[in-house]
């Protein structure tokens, strides 16, 4: 019976981070995050936001046939699992918001 939640747990997470294809497509976030920002959202905050993710899966997977007898199980989705694993996976290390730090492109003249 534990293999088989497991089993479920991980093809969920598996799939929600497949789902990831508009990581390109991400807000750009201009923050300018210091080390002890970055040090302490490796450290601290991403454990917990990934822990987050997995727990959310596993409620979500819970909650699923009265989200959908409800008629939100995409928003119950969005709430429990995409919110937390967009937060851990999307967010630049240090930054408070999510999204992508934008590249930046050395111009030079000649």
């Amino acid at each position: 019976m534990t293999r088989k939640i497991s089993r479920t747990l991980m093809a969920t997470l598996a799939a929600c981070l497949m789902a990831f294809s508009s990581v390109g497509h991400a807000r750009a976030v201009d923050e300018t995050p210091s080390a002890l920002a970055m040090t302490g959202d490796a450290i601290f905050a991403r454990p917990v936001l990934f822990a987050t993710t997995i727990i959310g899966s596993a409620v979500y997977l819970v909650s699923l046939p009265f989200s959908l007898l409800g008629g939100n199980a995409g928003e119950a989705g969005e709430v429990l699992v995409m919110g937390p694993a967009k937060a851990t996976f999307v967010r630049c290390l240090g930054c408070s918001r999510t999204g992508r730090k934008p590249e930046s492109v050395e111009q030079t003249s000649n």
